[in-house]
């Protein structure tokens, strides 16, 4: 087991350096810069070159390349340009937010599609199945945003149930921050949730094929303790993948909710940060996405071994 999670660990330092260093190539190519977006148009050849200095964008690539990722190391993000705060702190009041609605968007997919995948291959050909899999396919064509906009008029224009954006701040209590990630949450969910459920449903009418799905029920087990207990179980492989690329998709999609909901998230910051040529906290906003993203497929890896132990044994 160590060794696989050794070997895991590497390939994740791995990504996680070539990630940094297409961002950052990627980031210094797009045309303009920081100095001429803080200056204005109007700006001196003299007052550009001095605010380019300023910023240290004179420097070679590799110069600053290196400065970022040592600054990375020690926890030190620099500072905005358009915010003159450090981005470490801009950060981190995002995602206050943003953790939570992605956290709240995943439990909601997972307990959705878990129900859903299980009932479906329960009652594989039957009415039950047929409805919930057409449901399913209403749920991977809507997009996310045009989705969040059908829920705000329904329930904050009609209905007044809930807010139609904004976010007050967890100072005002548990319920009032759940209250306003509800609906963001909910749109998210409901994309991700329908893969997901036809992903369970067939893992989980594969693995009821299996003998010990008889050998379990002749030992007296009752259909849903056998369906729960070991089915789900045994089909959670291709279900657990799915999640992992699922709560990347969560993440990036906060990007696009937190702009329709007015949420002061991480992905409202991105959006704002671009319009500002602000480079240096889009940069950092990027990797940690990216770094995200891998560290939720390695420990799905190590999940794999726990559920698994072929996995880990054929990697010894």
């Amino acid at each position: 087991m160590t060794v696989f999670i050794l070997r895991r660990f590497v390939t994740l330092i791995a990504t996680l350096a070539g990630a940094s260093l297409i961002i950052f190539l990627v980031l210094d190519a797009l045309p303009g810069n920081a100095a001429e977006m803080l200056m204005g148009a109007d700006s001196s050849p003299e007052a550009l070159h001095a605010m380019t200095i300023k910023l240290g964008l004179d420097q070679p690539l590799i110069v600053r390349y290196l400065r970022w990722i040592g600054g990375l190391l020690i926890g030190d993000m620099g500072t905005s340009y358009s915010y003159g705060t450090p981005v470490a702190e801009l950060i981190a009041e995002r995602l206050v937010l943003t953790i939570p609605l992605a956290v709240m968007a995943m439990l909601l997919t997972v307990v959705l599609a878990l129900s859903a995948g299980v009932y479906t291959a329960a009652n594989h050909n039957k009415m039950g199945d047929v409805g919930v899999m057409a449901l399913t396919q209403f749920g991977i064509a809507i997009p996310n945003f045009w989705f969040a906009i059908l829920l705000i008029l329904l329930f904050s224009v009609k209905l007044q149930w809930l807010s139609a954006g904004g976010f007050a701040g967890w100072d005002e209590g548990i319920v009032s921050g759940v209250r306003s990630l509800l609906l963001p949450a909910i749109s998210l969910a409901a994309v991700q949730a329908a893969i997901l459920a036809r992903v369970t449903r067939s893992a989980v009418l594969e693995v009821l094929r299996d003998d010990f799905v008889r050998t379990a029920r002749a030992k007296g087990l009752t259909r849903r303790q056998v369906l729960w207990g070991h089915v789900l179980r045994n089909a959670m492989i291709p279900v657990m993948t799915v999640m992992g690329m699922q709560f990347a998709n969560l993440l990036a999609g906060t990007i696009v909710i937190e702009n329709v909901f007015y949420l002061p998230g991480l992905g409202r910051l991105i959006f704002q940060s671009i319009a500002n040529r602000d480079l240096i906290v889009v940069r950092n906003c990027v990797m940690l996405l990216a770094a995200m993203v891998v560290i939720v497929n390695f420990v799905v890896d190590v999940l794999y071994a726990a559920i698994d132990p072929r996995i880990k044994a054929s990697e010894l």
